[in-house]
């Protein structure tokens, strides 16, 4: 196997989103570098059970005005 096919593998120190840091190994980086995060599980509504957002005027909202008065009832 060659040795320089492979990317450097590192420890680098991750800072979520309260503040918090852990220490992992990683490719992202430098020796040392922080990675400091923009969502986590910790603030994301996906993890958090939160409200997510849902989109208001996309395609069947667009359609159903345009549509919705419509029936096959004759």
């Amino acid at each position: 196997m060659k040795a320089e096919g492979h990317p450097e593998y590192h420890t680098i120190k991750v800072k979520m989103t309260d503040g918090t840091e852990f220490e992992t190994r990683s490719t992202w980086g430098n020796e040392g570098d922080t990675l400091s995060l923009d969502i986590d599980p910790t603030s994301h509504p996906a993890w958090t059970g939160g409200k997510q957002q849902l989109q208001e005027g996309g395609r069947v909202a667009a359609f159903n005005k345009r549509f919705g008065g419509l029936s096959l009832k004759k």
